[in-house]
């Protein structure tokens, strides 16, 4: 009876925190407070941080102005490139890439107004 209650412990407990570096420029930093690096501290929670989860992170407590600049529905809006440790988001999944400790997230906006 303890060693089932300890496994459903263990299945149950939270999933670490996450330290991770967001970088944004091009133009994106502008929708930041003008702050082009960032180091995030994700707090301990249910189920993993993915990119997906982050993009809602950061929509919700560091996004300064105009979110549809640059989130479109749960995703970053077209014209963003989104680099994972500088490689390309579309060949790790995207939304789906699950965050590590110490990743470097960089947003760089390939949107230029005139």
């Amino acid at each position: 009876s303890d060693l089932l209650w300890s496994r459903v412990n263990k299945t149950s407990l939270k999933l670490a925190e996450r330290s991770i570096s967001v970088e944004f420029s091009g133009g994106a930093e502008l929708l930041f407070g003008n702050v082009k690096k960032h180091r995030i501290r994700l707090p301990a929670r249910e189920t993993a941080w993915n990119l997906g989860s982050l993009l809602i992170w950061l929509r919700d407590n560091l996004l300064r102005e105009r979110p549809e600049l640059f989130v479109q529905g749960e995703t970053v809006r077209p014209g963003i490139l989104v680099l994972i440790n500088d490689t390309d988001w579309e060949l790790l999944g995207q939304t789906q890439y699950e965050l590590a400790d110490e990743d470097t997230i960089v947003f760089i906006s390939t949107l230029h107004g005139g």
